[in-house]
């Protein structure tokens, strides 16, 4: 029996076999992050945005503003609204049609993690109080899907906000007379913060890092961990048991490492001001 069809038999086993080596098949071991590749403002139309690549999972942001009336309970405040799509082009797994479950999932909690790691003051997005304020429409398409693909959309969504460049409004709130500016007076949206996830899974009592699609699939449960600015940020945990705490000290450790990675790549763009 050849590898390939042993694989497709038993699954389980082979990935068994080869954690018992402290080797994952595509040659990492166990606490490997997969190379990860930003290319910042990729898609001229839009206000922002980036294309993030994670081995071979690839996901592509866009932005686009446009003013919108507050919300009469918040003023002040704008909107960031985010959208995430899994092309059926991406793996054999998805199908054309209304969006996926695991899409609708992935949307929700990368609000939850924009917001609640306060990258974005969405106080800063207002233009009139009560009258006029941005709203940030943020569209992500995973192109290639070979897992960890929300940890893609939050950082290929931070990468894309911060290209994002808003231009001036002269408003006149008494007659909601609006005038764009220039273009060449747009001004950059201020982050406050960097969130950066990092997904982790757990293989018969084993922690993988940065799993693969089929790593996902064979895993009993999975961890997900956001890092803002070298701090613990946010942590979730979905199915299997409880995790012993030296191993998700582990995990915690590994994440800084790609957060760091991260922040790197984007304080040189921002240095050398590569996306304009």
């Amino acid at each position: 029996m050849d590898l390939k069809t042993y694989k497709k038999i038993h699954p389980v086993k082979y990935y068994k076999d080869h954690l018992e080596n402290k080797i994952r098949p595509d040659g990492r071991e166990i606490g490997d992050l997969r190379p990860l590749a930003i290319n910042f403002a990729s898609i001229k139309t839009a206000d922002g945005s980036a294309i993030v690549k994670i081995g071979n999972t690839t996901v592509v942001c866009g932005i686009k503003a446009e003013l919108a009336p507050p919300k009469p309970i918040e003023p002040e405040t704008g909107f960031l609204i985010p959208n995430i799509e899994i092309s059926p082009l991406s793996s054999p797994k998805y199908r054309p049609g209304p969006p996926c479950e695991e899409a609708q999932v992935y949307t929700c909690s990368l609000a939850d993690a924009i917001l609640n790691s306060g990258c974005v003051n969405l106080r800063d997005l207002c233009i009139t109080k009560e009258k006029l304020v941005w709203a940030l429409y943020c569209d992500l398409i995973c192109l290639d899907h070979d897992g960890c693909v929300f940890d893609a959309a939050v950082i290929a969504l931070v990468a894309a906000l911060h290209t994002l460049r808003l231009p001036n409004i002269n408003h006149n709130p008494d007659t909601d007379e609006r005038e764009v500016l220039d273009d060449e007076e747009r001004k950059l949206l201020t982050l406050k913060t960097i969130p950066v996830t990092t997904t982790f899974a757990v293989f018969r009592g084993t922690i993988i890092a940065d799993p693969t699609a089929e790593e996902e699939e064979l895993a009993t449960s999975t961890i997900t961990i956001t890092i803002c600015d070298s701090t613990l940020s946010y942590i979730n945990k979905s199915g299997g048991d409880p995790l012993e705490q030296d191993l998700l000290d582990e995990c915690i450790e590994n994440a800084m490492k790609r957060e760091k990675s991260v922040r790197s790549l984007i304080r040189k763009m921002l240095k050398n001001k590569s996306y304009i």
